[in-house]
This record gives C-alpha cells, structure tokens and sequence, in this order.
C-alpha cells in the first residue's frame, strides 16, 4: 500500500510517499481503508518532534529519541471497514468509520481497535468532513463539558476560536447554554459569528482581557498559560482552562485549588471510544460541523503539511488519500468550504 512516511524528524520536506506493507486486522481490530485524513497541529508535533512542555521528554520517549518511532504520521481518520480481526462485534464489513488514532493514519490502511477512539460515520457526513471532526471535537467536548463542566447561562470566552479546537469549542460552548465570545484574528471574525459565537473580538482591535468584561470560563485553545492576565477578566469563582500543561500551569492548578476563588484547569487531551461516540452523536445532530479547506491529493502531503505551518488556513487542512474523496487542483489559502448542516 502507499503510505506517507518519514525517517527523520523535521519540516514537512521529511515526507515522501513510499509502498509499505498493507497491516492486517489482528484480533479486536478493525481494518479501514482510509480515505481522507486531516493534517492536525498534533501531527505537525509528532512530525517535527516539537513537544511542548512537560511532554517534551515523555514525547520523545514515546515516539523516537533521535528518529521516528512510528514512521507513517496521521492521528485522524476517515474511510471504511474492509476486514474485521477474531472478536470484532461493534462494526463490520463496510460499515463507514472516522476517529483517532496514535500513529499510521495517512496511509492507504490501517488497522485500529474497535474499543479504540472509533466511531461510524453519521448519514450524510462524507468521508473529509468526517476527518477533519476527531481532533478537534474531541478536545473541545472533553475541555468544555469535563473539565471546565461549563453550565446553562455561564458567559465563556474562547482565545483562538478560529482553529483547530476553536471552531467547535464555539459549538459546543453554544450547545451547553453558554453565552460564548470568541477572540480571533480579524479575517476570521465572520466565519466565528457564522459558528454561534454570540460576540466575536478581533484580538489585533481590542485587549479583551483589559475590556472590562467578565467570564465565568475563560478557554485557552493557544498555546499559552494567561491566568495571570486573565484573574480580572474571571468572575470570583471563575475557571481559567488551558490546553497547555506546563510547570507553570500545573503550580497554577494547584495553588488554585487550595486558595479558593478563580481556579486554573488543564489536562491532556486522550480521545476515547465514549468521546468519539458523543462527538458522532452531535455531528448527527447537526449540534456541530467542520470547515474543511479543498482537500489535498495524496501525492502532495508534503503541500498539505506546509499549509498548516505557513498558511494559517480558516479551516481543516485535509488529505485525500484516495479518490472517494475529491482533490482540489487549487488550493488558495481563503477558498473555505463551510460544509453544510444536517440539521
């Protein structure tokens, strides 16, 4: 089978397309042909071995001291069931699947755990739709309703709500009766609206955490540790919730939670089969969708990991991996498809 691969550490350039033993469905696994998969900002560290904060050791660890460990990158999946392992009973032979995975997604097929973050494919979802959903649903459900356990009526900033895990937070800050405000860049402002952002500030146009307003959750998508900046824009029980988990972040938490008052939570984002299935569950709903940019051939998945570090794109970068998905011949980085709703 083909497969993205790579055999050192680094830029996109690192990347070729080799033919690779096709896996097989071991016992309790399942065998999906892949058809689409995104380019994530988790493969872009997996890939450059870029690991922030404390998981820069256990990364390196995990996942190769001096070279890959696991060769073939891709952590999201999209595409269909063509063999089933001894013990197999959730899915079966055609059935449509999408989810996540640690390694090998951007290849022709791959074989995962049907316990495993793996979910079907709601009716009328295509397969680069469904790609671009795990990695960003998923951490923006888990960060929304678990750790932060947003309620009815709170008022919920989100800092980056025009990426990755932005784009649903929104959604599904909505979905739980927040009042959501999401800070991005200007170009983005409408697209955040279009999503359910019941006010949207351009972050280059106003300092919206000196604005005066208060939030009960503040949600930091960015890479940063803003409590301190944030206290006065929390109310007195208010959360701080970051997606980074750092030393810093961690005495934060800590501290916090033996002093009272505004609290700093984090964790580390692990998509599971009960994430995967609830994530399923509002895609069918048409509670949440992905804006996914063209989709990129195969044959350019160096392109398609460039275009997440140089472009900033508004939307999911994905890779058609094969021709159920159709490939754009273009790709100009405002061309945003915003995929329609099912509800």
């Amino acid at each position: 089978m083909k497969a993205a691969v790579h055999t050192q550490f680094g830029a996109p350039h690192v990347l070729r397309i080799e033919q690779v033993a096709q896996p097989v469905a071991g016992p309790g696994q399942i065998l999906v042909q892949v058809h689409a998969s995104p380019v994530t900002q988790g493969d872009r560290r997996l890939r450059a071995a870029d690991f922030p904060g404390l998981t820069k050791v256990v990364g390196r660890l995990m996942f190769g001291l001096r070279r890959p460990k696991y060769p073939i990158p891709g952590t999201n999946f999209a595409g269909r069931v063509v063999a089933v392992g001894e013990g197999v009973t959730r899915f079966a032979v055609g059935d449509d699947v999408f989810g996540g995975c640690d390694h090998s997604a951007q290849a022709e097929y791959l074989a995962v755990a049907e316990q495993g973050p793996v979910a079907k494919i709601p009716a009328g979802v295509e397969y680069a739709e469904a790609a671009a959903v795990p990695y960003g649903a998923v951490t923006a459900l888990m960060f929304l309703r678990d750790v932060a356990r947003v309620q009815p009526g709170e008022r919920v900033l989100i800092i980056g709500a025009s990426g990755g895990v932005g784009r649903f937070a929104v959604q599904i800050a909505r979905h739980l009766g927040a009042h959501v405000t999401g800070v991005c860049s200007g170009r983005n402002v409408a697209m955040v609206t279009e999503l359910g952002a019941h006010e949207v500030i351009d972050h280059a146009a106003s300092d919206y955490l000196q604005n005066g307003q208060t939030y009960d959750v503040i949600f930091d998508t960015n890479a940063g540790d803003r409590f301190r900046a944030s206290r006065r824009s929390l109310t007195p029980n208010g959360r701080y919730v970051t997606v980074y988990l750092n030393l810093l972040v961690m005495f934060q938490m800590l501290a916090t939670a033996v002093l009272g008052g505004r609290k700093v939570s984090s964790s580390v984002a692990i998509g599971t089969q009960e994430l995967t299935h609830d994530v399923a569950e509002l895609l069918a709903a048409g509670v949440i969708w992905p804006v996914v940019t063209p989709a990129y051939p195969f044959a350019r998945i160096v392109d398609a990991h460039r275009a997440l570090e140089t472009d900033k794109p508004a939307g999911t970068v994905v890779v058609a991996i094969t021709d159920a998905v159709r490939a754009s011949a273009s790709h100009d980085e405002r061309a945003v498809v915003r995929m329609r709703r099912t509800a």
